[in-house]
């Protein structure tokens, strides 16, 4: 093999393994941020424009739009391992805010930054920690 043909072979392989190397940290999950106040409070503030309409403002799954869903949107209220898509892991919250939930009315919040769907993730979780809460 000729010098100018060994080289472009190292360089074809060596393209792929660092396109291989970038794809696998650009589908690596985003570590969740401390939760804070102030990330609470923005998430509160996103819930009650975007999600109040179908989970209902105290989280129960019975806001105007969610009446007429099917599946009906999830009651926060429930302990965390009750919920039914995401078992009350953190990640798996994260990510049906950020994709949505296939066969049923939650769409994908992409458009929110990262730190948004955080702070959504981190308020829908405190529903379910809320002291007095009455889930199903």
């Amino acid at each position: 093999m000729g010098k100018m043909k060994r080289w472009r072979w190292v360089m074809i392989v060596g393209s792929f393994f660092v396109l291989s190397l970038w794809g696998a940290a650009q589908g690596k999950d985003p570590a969740p941020p401390k939760k804070t106040s102030d990330l609470l409070n923005k998430g509160k503030k996103i819930f009650e424009q975007t999600c109040a309409p179908c989970h209902g403002s105290k989280g129960d799954g019975k806001g105007p739009a969610g009446a007429v869903l099917k599946p009906p949107p999830n009651d926060f209220r429930k302990p965390l391992k009750e919920w039914p898509y995401t078992k009350g892991d953190l990640q798996k919250i994260f990510e049906a805010i950020s994709k949505g939930i296939p066969n049923s009315s939650m769409v994908a919040w992409a458009q929110y930054s990262e730190q948004e769907r955080w702070a959504l993730t981190y308020t829908v979780m405190e529903f379910a920690a809320s002291p007095g809460k009455k889930g199903k």
